[in-house]
Order: structure tokens, then sequence, then C-alpha cells
């Protein structure tokens, strides 16, 4: 298939979408908030897990003032295991400009909605042409997965400018009516049939007759993505330190991975016991006990975007403790109520509980 035919994928996919659509929380209606939170919180994360947040997150900010006026401890708590946090930051200082300079209303101008806090071109897209029925394409992975199979494109899809290309090229072709669903079939056929892993589902699929990979059995040399750069891997010793019914948690720095979010000490590499009580008797924690977490053969892992956490974790008891530490000293209960702990400590707290 060639671009210049692109434009007969529009009818089957519109009609294709129409009967199997998922029913989902945030296609309910055509709120640009709703629809806005919910792109954000697709980043990086299944469909499935991000329904529960999605209504509790809108159970709590129902309005986007609320959101923009929120505590960010709150905020941090209610997207906890999302991962991700700078996303829930953009969210909230994006809230407030939309409060402070379009009179809390969402902008509908596509060059507005880009200039939001963490929203680039695929989320002003979608939110442009969902919620305004502007003909604005949203090209993520799913899309363009599916484009470059339907014309065999052999372009790395990691370039920026052949994105743009794609984006322009599906512009071209939006319907005058249908436009926000016409976007949706996109992502939908991309998500549940153009699947990312494994074998594409050609046989459900309202294009295959148009398709070139399906027609020449190359769906899986398709698209053509640059090899990442391995990740960086980091070993980390979490200390789990107990103070009567407390635990001690500390913030991060203000810049890098997980930044100005509530951690658990950490040292980086793999001191010894006689390290680690060395350092902390500096800081004048007096230990009674000190136990190495067993992890099994191998430690326990967190993986971002460019590194891997490999975490070894010891168990403090204290007998005294200075107050002028810098810890934050917190109870049980509070970690699981009121402070968000990223995914990558809170795995090692859990473990720590478990054992």
């Amino acid at each position: 298939m060639e671009y210049n035919q692109l434009e007969k994928i529009v009818a089957p996919l519109l009609d294709w979408y129409h009967k199997n659509r998922r029913q989902l929380p945030w296609r309910e209606d055509k709120d640009p908030y709703h629809i806005w939170v919910s792109e954000i919180m697709l980043q990086q994360t299944r469909v499935e897990a991000v329904i529960p947040y999605y209504e509790r997150f809108m159970k709590r900010f129902p309005t986007i003032a609320s959101l923009a006026s929120c505590e960010d401890e709150e905020l941090f708590k209610l997207w906890e295991g999302l991962g991700y946090y700078s996303r829930a930051r953009n969210l909230k200082k994006a809230a407030q400009t939309i409060c402070t300079r379009h009179q809390g209303i969402f902008p509908s101008k596509f060059e507005d909605i880009l200039a939001l806090s963490g929203i680039g071109a695929y989320t002003a897209g979608a939110i442009s042409s969902i919620a305004f029925e502007q003909a604005r394409a949203a090209v993520d992975g799913n899309v363009l997965r599916a484009i470059t199979r339907l014309t065999q494109d052999s372009h790395d899809i990691t370039d920026v400018s052949f994105r743009t290309q794609i984006t322009e090229e599906l512009e071209k072709i939006y319907p005058l009516k249908g436009r926000g669903d016409f976007t949706q079939s996109l992502m939908e056929l991309g998500a549940i049939v153009c699947v990312p892993n494994g074998k594409p589902k050609c046989e459900e699929c309202p294009l295959g007759f148009l398709c070139s990979a399906y027609q020449n059995n190359t769906q899986l040399a398709y698209p053509v993505k640059k090899k990442k750069a391995a990740r960086k891997i980091e070993q980390k010793t979490i200390l789990i330190i107990k103070y009567k019914d407390k635990i001690a948690i500390g913030k991060r720095e203000s810049k890098g991975v997980l930044s100005g979010m509530w951690e658990l000490p950490n040292l980086e590499g793999n001191p010894t016991k006689q390290q680690i009580l060395e350092l902390l008797a500096k800081q004048e924690i007096v230990v009674k006990d000190i136990e190495k977490m067993t992890h099994g053969k191998q430690p326990l892992k967190h993986i971002f975007t460019h590194i891997e956490w490999r975490m070894m974790c010891w168990i403090v008891t204290c007998e005294n403790i200075n107050r002028d530490s810098g810890f934050t000293w917190v109870t049980m209960e509070q970690l699981e109520n009121d402070i968000a702990l990223p995914t990558a400590f809170k795995k090692v707290y859990q473990k720590s509980i478990s054992t």
C-alpha cells in the first residue's frame, strides 16, 4: 500500500471501531480534562492497570481547579505505582496554567494545548481530535506500527522527522465527521489487533485487504526501530531503619531519578555490614540489630527507562536515634495511607515486612 492510498483505510477502520471498541471510562464523554488525564496515565502503562487509577483520580479531582489546588503529597499518593512521577507534577502545573491563563477552561486551540506542561504532539493531537473534533493525528508506537506494516515502510520509527511525516500524511485523510473516533480507531487497531509483542491478529484486522506486510507475510519485519542503548546498571543498598514503631525515610534531591520524592535511606554500591554500622554511628544512631535481607539468588531489580537498579537490603533495628540525623520517622500506617513511596523502594519495603 502506498501513502497516497491511505484514504482507503478511513471507512473500514471507523466501521470496525464502532463495532469493536473497548468500553473505557475516559470514552464515556468528550471532556478534554478526562481525555488529557487518561492519555498522561496511559504513557508507559497498560490500559488494564490505568483504569482503577483513573477512576480514583477523577473521584478525588473531578475538576481542573481541584487538581490545580491539591497538595503534592496527596497527588503523588494517588499516583503511587504508576511511576514516572514527573507526569503527575506536570499535570498539576498544567492545571494551574489552565486556571490562570484560560480561566479554568481547557483550551481548544492545538497550539495552546501543546504549550501546557507535560503535553507533547501526541497528547495534543489526541485531545484536539477526540475532544474538539479537529483534524489532528495522535501518532504513537501503536499507530506507527500499524502504518509501517500497511505500507511496508522501513524507516526508523524513532526518527522524529519520520513521525512528523506520518502525522502529516494521516492528517490529510481525516474525515469531516468522526475525527475523534478516527484517532481512537488508529490507537485501538495498534493496541488490540496490530499488537506490539508477538504475531499480529491479521485475521481480525479490518485493513488486511490493504496491508502490504500481511499480503507478503512480512508483518514481523515492521516496525523498524533503532536498537536502544543498554541500560546503565547501578548497585544500590537500601536500609530499612526501624525505631520503635517507626521507619526512617528521606527526601531525594530535586534533580535526577525520582527527584523530590520520598525514599528509603540508601547507599551506592554494596557496602559491608561494618561500613553501614560506621555510617550510622556518625549520625548518632545506636544500632540494636542489623540483618541482611535474603533476596534469593539475585538482588531485587527495578528498571527505569535508561537505568536498572539492583538492590540489596539491610534491616536495621535501632536502640536510640538522633532526631537531627536528617531522616523523617513515619509509621507503617503513614507509609500505607499518606506517603507516596516510589515503586523501587516500595518493592524493598514490602519484601522486608513479608520476611
